[in-house]
């Protein structure tokens, strides 16, 4: 079976969560054992979604993986939401938050502190993130006390649009090129306002082509499996 799936991924399931799904109604795992001799079928997914965020997520079935990299390098397209006024130690709602300020930025502020980093933009990711640093999951160095340098790296924002702003929390709609992380643009807002931040909620709407729009919820996987490809 070779298939892309557009699967619109729930709050608090990890990527390789909706993969393992795949794989075990493909593999006849929720109907028993699966049978000796049969194939084994590959599947992997087109760009890590964070726990906490929720949205389209590529599944591919097949010889489909062998369009990963292809598939990763989409541009992106993200509902954000910030929350100004506190830091996270992993730039996201997950981590241990640390008050910096109470001031409360005018709306003109932060527009401009958001739009400031339109374009192409250096940006150094999170220590929170799968990234390899010598060899190893840069999350797992940073979950075990250890210290992680991160390498700046280019990365374009193409837009940031819907701007809306109700103290402490930020709301917008980005494009972004493959590789941009939002919890370090939440984060480099908070200092650019000097108030701190960190991303709060993160909605994935489209990945190259793929829209939101045509994602199924992950209770529809197996009749969206079982649909012959045409």
């Amino acid at each position: 079976m070779d298939k892309v799936l557009l699967i619109d991924k729930p709050r608090e399931w990890t990527s390789f969560d909706v993969v393992a799904k795949v794989r075990s109604i493909l593999r006849g795992a929720e109907q028993g054992p699966r049978p000796k001799g049969s194939p084994k079928v590959r599947v992997g997914h087109a760009g890590t979604l964070d726990p906490l965020a929720t949205g389209l997520l590529v599944v591919l079935v097949g010889k489909a993986t062998k369009q990963q990299d292809a598939y990763m390098k989409q541009d992106k397209i993200y509902e954000v939401e910030l929350t100004l006024g506190q830091t996270s130690t992993t730039a996201d709602e997950e981590g241990e938050k640390t008050l910096v300020s109470s001031i409360e930025p005018s709306k003109s502020d932060v527009e401009k502190a958001v739009l400031s980093f339109v374009g192409e933009i250096s940006q150094i990711p999170p220590a929170f993130s799968a990234i390899k640093v010598d060899g190893q999951r840069a999350y797992k160095l940073a979950r075990a006390g250890k210290p992680v340098e991160m390498r700046p790296r280019k990365v374009t924002i193409y837009s940031i649009e819907q701007i809306e702003y109700e103290y402490p929390k930020v709301t917008f709609t980005t494009k972004v090129s493959s590789g941009t992380y939002i919890r370090t643009l939440a984060t480099d807002v908070g200092d650019k306002l000097n108030t701190g931040a960190y991303m709060s909620n993160l909605r994935r709407t489209q990945i190259g082509e793929f829209s939101i729009t045509d994602a199924l919820p992950v209770d529809d996987i197996p009749a969206a499996l079982a649909t012959p490809v045409e």
